[in-house]
């Protein structure tokens, strides 16, 4: 309460020196007459009388807009804005200082601006940030700040500005490499819709009691005088599952990198993918070929943290009972630990696991960690630490 009156006190006595000294050199102009009084005071005049005028008028801004060369980034691509005021005021701005009032997601420095607009109603201020870090970042605040010539009135004002945008995690070229043991599509009943089609057609035979009426291939039946049934190639199915580790970790940058290269190289092979992701909140993305799935996975990159409060174990067990058998789970991490470990077993009941082990170009596996990995491959999983520089050869051992 004393602090705030303190702070009014003082600001309205800077507002009161203006008027005080133009007055004081009037008073001494009147009294001691000559030339250099009254010099004194008309040369102070123009600069009393700014200072008098700037907080009645204020900064006046009829409106106040940002833009941004994008709307979506990848993480580490430049970041330019630029913010345009316009001004409603024929009071001229002696000095403009603008600063955009960056989030601490972005882990940049302010960025502050300072203008000389005088008379101009229309100003433009631009900056560049030479990276942008992956996240979903938004920006609300932009403050402006004016005074006089001399410091006696100082005018700062905060305007909300707000623009949100989105930047993408970087990914690698990686060539994805299928293992060599596989499965024929199965029938088990699974809460992990896919969407795809199951068969393609190979040729055509007579109709069979049980074919499917869809089965029917009416022009070749119409052309041989009987029923005739579409032949099949029987699919091998390679379904995907991808689990991300989210617990706190130095490396976790490395392993959003590492997970959005992957996810790519799954989906570009042609293979379905699920994606598992399990934080503070949970997501799950069910089985699905194509770009959209890989738009979906990126666009949760963008925005995930390493914020899990449980093991790896208790958020992928979730998982378990609705996998499908047969299927292919991968596990990207940045450790080595017991719930890696005792989650890996349990998903190999469900077929082919690896575990990736992401770290940065210079670190290694510890002892306790080479000692789980050893347990690993004992029960047939596949596992792998893939350094920083070099996800691309994530592949080169797997079906060998």
């Amino acid at each position: 309460m004393m602090r705030a009156l303190r702070a009014r006190l003082r600001h309205t006595g800077r507002r009161l020196l203006a008027p005080g000294f133009l007055l004081t050199t009037f008073i001494f102009a009147m009294f001691q007459g000559g030339f250099v009084s009254w010099f004194l005071f008309y040369s102070f005049l123009p600069f009393g009388l700014y200072a008098i005028l700037l907080p009645l008028q204020g900064l006046r801004i009829a409106s106040i807009t940002r833009t941004t060369n994008q709307k979506e980034y990848g993480a580490g691509e430049p970041f330019t804005a630029t913010i345009t005021i316009e001004r409603n005021s024929w009071l001229p701005l002696l000095y403009l200082a603008a600063e955009d009032v960056l989030p601490d997601s972005m882990r940049q420095e302010t960025v502050k601006v300072l203008l000389f607009p005088w008379w101009k109603r229309r100003i433009e201020i631009s900056y560049q940030l030479p990276s942008i870090p992956r996240g979903e970042h938004v920006l609300k605040t932009v403050k402006l700040r004016t005074g006089d010539f001399f410091g006696f009135v100082s005018l700062e004002k905060e305007y909300e500005v707000y623009d949100r945008f989105l930047v993408y995690p970087q990914y690698v070229d990686m060539v994805y490499r299928q293992f060599e043991t596989r499965f024929e599509q199965g029938t088990t009943a699974s809460t992990i819709h896919i969407e795809r089609d199951t068969a393609v057609t190979a040729g055509v035979r007579e109709y069979k009691p049980g074919d499917r009426f869809s089965w029917i291939d009416w022009k070749s039946s119409a052309r041989r005088s009987r029923l005739m049934t579409k032949e099949f190639e029987q699919q091998q199915s390679h379904d995907v599952v991808l689990f991300m580790d989210r617990a706190a970790s130095p490396q976790f940058e490395q392993l959003v990198t590492f997970a959005a290269s992957l996810a790519r190289a799954v989906l570009r092979k042609g293979s379905q993918l699920a994606f598992v992701s399990s934080g503070r909140e949970r997501t799950v993305l069910p089985l699905r070929p194509g770009e959209r799935q890989q738009q979906d996975i990126l666009y949760h990159l963008a925005k995930v943290r390493d914020d899990s409060p449980f093991s790896f174990a208790q958020t992928s067990s979730a998982e378990l009972r609705k996998l499908p058998r047969q299927v292919t789970c991968m596990i990207a991490t940045s450790r080595l630990s017991p719930d890696i470990q005792q989650a890996a077993e349990r998903l190999g009941s469900h077929g082919f696991v690896l575990v990736f082990v992401v770290k940065d170009k210079t670190g290694q596996l510890s002892g306790a960690e080479h000692a789980i990995l050893e347990a690993l491959k004992q029960r047939g999983i596949f596992v792998k630490a893939v350094h920083e520089g070099q996800y691309h050869r994530a592949f080169s051992e797997v079906g060998r």
